[in-house]
């Protein structure tokens, strides 16, 4: 399993299981999956009120918690200081565990909020409650702020990329600053038929006798970004893993680079309503 490592030297497995809209009883079966599959990376958050079945199934799977990579949220609500570090420690009761491998800012809700949350995030990690922090729904200019403030700089910042999304500015001003860009809805989310109908994307698919879910994730991977793709389907969650035995050309990922229409499946993260 190939593993991105952060700034703070902690490694983070390049792909993950998203349980984003995942009930209880799906998350915990998913997880499980994922896990017999040779996933070592789950993401969850506060929100997704499913954090006692991913803890149960990471309980269930009897692997060892230091080969695995845990993620969580905190939710917009509970951004401020003594509420962060509240509701971070009803994350880890919900979850069964000591620690978490990463704790991220679910959005932007912002700049004095963003800040008093990072000094519990700070105080978090330097409890080694956490391995890392990060945030999640950043754009450049909240993390410049962001970076301008902190003493310890976010780890990685999570955000919608996909084949429609690219995010290559802003991936970029994450590589100069240390900061690890990760991917969520990978897949298109909920307009994940209009991926599987691109006709380059299956073109591509058929070259390497993959799918175009394979490919699309192949490609952030080898861009050098962390990939989340959610499913509950076990055949989806075998197949999303199964990327490992090949690489993409130089001329495919640049065929595929040419799908960028700045496409946006998630709200504008200045204009967060929740």
């Amino acid at each position: 399993m190939k593993k991105e490592k952060l700034h703070n030297d902690h490694l983070m497995p390049v792909i993950g299981l998203g349980t984003f809209r995942s009930k209880e009883e799906d998350a915990y079966n998913a997880v499980l999956t994922a896990i017999e599959t040779g996933y070592r990376h789950i993401d969850t958050a506060s929100a997704y009120k499913n954090e006692e079945a991913v803890g149960r199934a990471i309980k269930d799977s009897k692997v060892k918690r230091e080969e695995l990579f845990i993620t969580t949220k905190l939710w917009n609500t509970d951004q401020g200081y003594e509420t962060t570090i509240k509701a971070f420690n009803d994350s880890l009761e919900k979850l069964g565990l000591e620690y978490v491998d990463l704790y991220l800012i679910h959005w932007f809700k912002g700049y004095k909020n963003s800040l008093d949350t990072w000094k519990a995030f700070e105080t978090l990690y330097k409890m080694g409650k956490v391995k890392a922090i990060g945030v999640s729904n950043y754009n450049v200019h909240h993390l410049q702020h962001l970076l301008n403030n902190a003493k310890i700089k976010p780890m990685v910042n999570q955000v919608e990329t996909h084949i429609e999304l690219q995010n290559q500015f802003l991936q970029d001003f994450c590589l100069k600053n240390g900061i690890q860009l990760e991917a969520y809805a990978p897949l298109m989310s909920h307009n994940i038929k209009d991926l599987l109908e691109n006709e380059t994307m299956q073109k591509i698919a058929k070259k390497y006798n993959k799918t175009v879910p394979q490919i699309a994730i192949k490609w952030l991977t080898e861009r050098d970004i962390v990939v989340i793709p959610k499913s509950v389907n076990p055949k989806r969650i075998k197949e999303n893993f199964d990327i490992f035995d090949f690489s993409l050309t130089e001329e495919d990922m640049n065929e595929i680079s040419k799908l960028n229409r700045g496409r946006k499946m998630f709200p504008e993260f200045d204009n967060v309503i929740f």
